[in-house]
């Protein structure tokens, strides 16, 4: 965050990391900040406040003669992350002790009170500690989620979200992308498929929609070109796993005069962007998880950029390797995530996995029938992305030719004319384009070592799950 733009409200003059940031120009400097009370200690005639809001944390100091006594006395009795306003002058706080040759810390301000009111007290007891260094199960984490996210960690996990879609918007502009938007009420399936949300459209029936694919290709075939959008999908799936959800945000690209391995590169550049920004400009927020992951004897993470181009593992290859372990597949199957885990063992990072059978993707994916398998079976211009077992992405060039599209529609057993509204828009011209979508959970769960994808989703929609 860049403290230097957050402008003074009514109710404080300065954010917490303002005062540690700035604190040398403006010592003996009146001030007024808000936050939560994390720690309250002393009684009789001093207290320390250790405060927090969402940028930071600032001690203060109360002693009696500098505030009323009535003051002091509400203050020593606060409940903890009860919310309050102090006003006061900064001070520097004296350094603490060091052993002799250890490095000396960078100094740390407080506030010295001279006012102070109880904005919201906070009931008793708490459903879950905030600055606590306890172990809480996610379902409670989920369910008191307003508090999870003052736990720092929790809060850096979400900063970095932010931040991914920040950087990724960002590189995708300076490639020429446009943002759009798409509808999210749609009246067929978008993928042909069945995992639809119904629900009433005043009188007519409609669903929820699953990808915004359809309309960003029709986007692209009305000359926008290149197209991207950041939005929800909603898939009635009946998956209960660490790393699947009803509904998920995900960067989605369409690219005119395109093929799968042209979107394959604006992927691999996007998330190269994304970690050499977050690497060189939040490496705070990604000690902040590791402070955490320490004290629970976790392994720390890091941000390691990876090298481009990404490894390209064709389907008939990850086939041929999977067979090679032992494992019974054959070409035409599906990759499981535990076929994944021996494809990871030689791609442990970000790795495309093209030139999937035709039979196992949409019908709008490119058929190009003269390209086939050793095996003579019909290879597509999907791909899927992947890092280590898990699936990222799935993309690839388009087909654009109005006749083929149809025949697709047809051997999946769904009727052209529920498509009509799709067709129809290659019927006056359309350029080959390609594209793909990347779930935004997913990622997060890649850079800050989360362990299911609810961790990085602020309030997750799963089977169970329908509230907070």
């Amino acid at each position: 965050m860049a403290e230097a733009n957050l402008h003074p409200t009514s109710f404080r003059s300065h954010s917490l990391a303002q005062i540690q940031s700035q604190g040398e120009e403006l010592i003996e400097q009146e001030v007024t900040i808000c936050g939560f009370a994390q720690a309250i200690r002393g009684k009789g005639k001093i207290c320390f406040v250790d405060l927090r809001d969402g940028t930071g944390t600032c001690q203060v100091f109360l002693k009696q003669g500098m505030v009323d006594d009535e003051t002091l006395a509400s203050i020593q009795n606060l409940s903890r992350e009860s919310t309050a306003q102090f006003t006061g002058t900064v001070a520097k706080k004296r350094p603490p002790k060091v052993a002799e040759g250890e490095p000396i810390p960078p100094p740390e301000y407080e506030v010295v009170a001279t006012s102070a009111t109880i904005l919201a007290q906070a009931e008793t007891p708490l459903p879950l500690g905030v600055a606590d260094d306890v172990h809480v199960e996610l379902d409670t984490r989920l369910d008191n989620r307003f508090l999870d996210l003052r736990r720092k960690h929790v809060n850096a996990i979400f900063n970095l979200r932010g931040k991914i879609l920040q950087y990724g918007r960002e590189h995708l502009i300076n490639e020429g992308f446009k943002e759009i938007n798409s509808p999210k009420i749609i009246a067929a399936a978008a993928e042909g498929g069945t995992n639809l949300f119904p629900m009433k459209y005043f009188e007519r029936d409609a669903y929820l929609s699953q990808s915004p694919q359809l309309y960003k290709q029709l986007a692209v075939l009305g000359g926008l070109e290149r197209v991207f959008e950041i939005g929800p999908a909603f898939r009635a799936e009946k998956h209960d796993t660490y790393r699947h959800l009803n509904e998920f945000v995900s960067f989605d690209i369409e690219m005119a005069w395109a093929n799968d391995e042209d979107v394959m590169g604006v992927q691999e550049r996007m998330i190269h962007h994304i970690w050499s920004s977050i690497a060189n400009n939040d490496s705070n927020l990604i000690d902040d998880i590791n402070s955490f992951r320490r004290a629970q004897d976790q392994e720390e993470i890091e941000v390691e950029i990876p090298t481009l181009p990404f490894p390209r593992v064709e389907y008939s290859d990850a086939i041929e390797m999977i067979k090679a372990a032992g494992q019974d597949i054959e070409w035409g199957d599906d990759i499981e995530a535990h076929h994944a885990d021996i494809i990871a063992e030689h791609h442990p990072g970000f790795h495309f996995i093209p030139r999937w059978p035709m039979s196992m993707k949409p019908f709008y994916i490119y058929h190009d029938k003269s390209e086939t398998s050793q095996s003579g079976g019909q290879l597509s211009r999907g791909f899927d992305l992947n890092y280590g077992r898990d699936e990222m992405t799935s993309g690839g060039q388009r087909e654009h030719r109005t006749e083929v599209l149809k025949q697709n529609l047809l051997d999946m057993d769904l009727n052209p004319e529920d498509f009509s509204f799709y067709i129809d828009g290659f019927r006056f011209g359309a350029p080959p384009h390609a594209g793909w979508g990347l779930g935004v959970a997913r990622l997060t769960m890649v850079l800050t070592g989360s362990r299911n994808v609810r961790e990085t989703v602020l309030f997750p929609r799963d089977r169970r799950r329908c509230t907070p």
